[in-house]
């Protein structure tokens, strides 16, 4: 069975940070039923989640609000990374790396 830490530790570069990581398999459950519980509007538009959507979210996964509001912040940090990341040059103004992640969206 693969778990998360084997599949992150596939991703070029992390193999070694993965080595001491404890990746919580029920901390993805709860993500999962977070996402699952939002519409495809708000997966693909984070941005329209205010407090009753978010308190609605947080209902219907049986999540604290606080966990959706952790999701959604933790979301936003991965994005902006993302964002440097994909902006990152080396000589000769090639692409040194990152990703390409234009319009980021949630998963499913």
């Amino acid at each position: 069975m693969l778990v998360i830490a084997d599949l992150l530790s596939m991703i070029p570069g992390m193999g070694s940070q993965m080595k001491n990581v404890d990746i919580d398999d029920s901390a993805m459950d709860r993500i999962e039923a977070i996402i699952y519980s939002m519409t495809p509007e708000e997966r693909a538009n984070p941005n329209i989640l205010n407090p009753s959507r978010k308190k609605r979210i947080a209902n219907g996964a049986g999540v604290k609000l606080q966990d959706v509001n952790q999701l959604c912040k933790q979301f936003e940090q991965t994005r902006k990374m993302m964002k440097q990341m994909n902006g990152m040059t080396g000589k000769g103004g090639r692409r040194r790396g990152g990703f390409n992640m234009g319009g980021m969206k949630l998963p499913f």
